[in-house]
């Protein structure tokens, strides 16, 4: 496994948690139905999790350790939803038989894994015949944003060298196609689609959550303990972000590629 670039620092958190089927799997729901069983893999704090749950008839979702699957736990019991099962799991070397859910679902994770091709052919392994292999990532250099601040194409250099440097690959997006023909898979759609920020409490949401993160995250300390920036870079970058927030034309497009993978 790669290191994982953003902890789980509340701020982490605070963004991941506002992620749902809705804004995260739309090009995956249209597939989903109430007798499918659906793997979730990287579930993080659960939101797109027990959103899918409400829509199959059964969901196992997975993460790399049991406090990280706590989150997902949590959510689902405050939620009641039931009808979700929990499991630690590598998605190199996943534990499950072949052939064992009809949907194979991962968001945000294939960026972060150290072979996202492997992962890929495990997932297909567990899908079912004529089943779904589904994954959405973020494309981090098909970012864009105005105001055009100098200090937020900083913290874009620095982001992308540290995940680079932890194994994994922030320009994901761009390359599920290929890791997918890769890992063997042929009947693949691709897609692309964005999250977009642009009103007063959009940008708060997104440009406060990156202010607080660069200076308190995991990649905060990755940041300055490597050398690649000091705590003042990172509280320069913090203001930018603030400035950013407070621009009345803020405003910023985040890409993002996707597959669906008929197996």
């Amino acid at each position: 496994m790669s290191k994982y670039t953003h902890g789980h620092h509340e701020s982490v958190l605070r963004s991941h948690r506002q992620r749902t089927a809705a804004n995260s799997a739309a090009y995956l729901l249209p597939q989903l139905g109430p007798d499918l069983s659906l793997l979730d893999v990287g579930a993080g704090p659960g939101t797109i999790t027990v959103d899918l749950a409400a829509r199959v008839a059964r969901v196992t979702a997975t993460e790399i350790g049991e406090a990280e699957l706590a989150l997902s736990r949590e959510l689902a019991a405050e939620r009641g939803v039931t009808g979700i099962e929990f499991s630690v799991q590598d998605v190199h070397a996943l534990t499950f038989a072949d052939a064992s859910f009809d949907v194979v679902h991962a968001h945000q994770v294939l960026q972060h894994v150290a072979d996202p091709v492997a992962a890929l052919r495990e997932m297909a392994r567990v899908a079912r015949p004529g089943g779904l292999v589904a994954a959405r990532d973020a494309d981090y250099a098909g970012f864009v944003w105005w105001p055009r601040l100098p200090e937020l194409d900083e913290w874009l250099r620095l982001y992308r060298t540290a995940a680079r440097a932890n194994g994994g690959e922030p320009d994901a997006g761009r390359r599920l196609l290929s890791w997918a023909r890769a890992a063997g898979l042929t009947d693949i759609v691709a897609t692309s689609s964005t999250w977009c920020y642009a009103t007063p409490d959009e940008r708060e949401g997104w440009g406060g959550m990156w202010a607080d993160r660069i200076l308190e995250s995991a990649l905060s300390r990755q940041l300055v303990d490597s050398g690649l920036a000091t705590t003042a870079d990172l509280e320069r970058i913090s203001r930018a972000w603030r400035r950013w927030t407070d621009a009345e034309d803020g405003w910023i497009s985040l890409v993002h590629g996707e597959i669906l993978a008929r197996v």
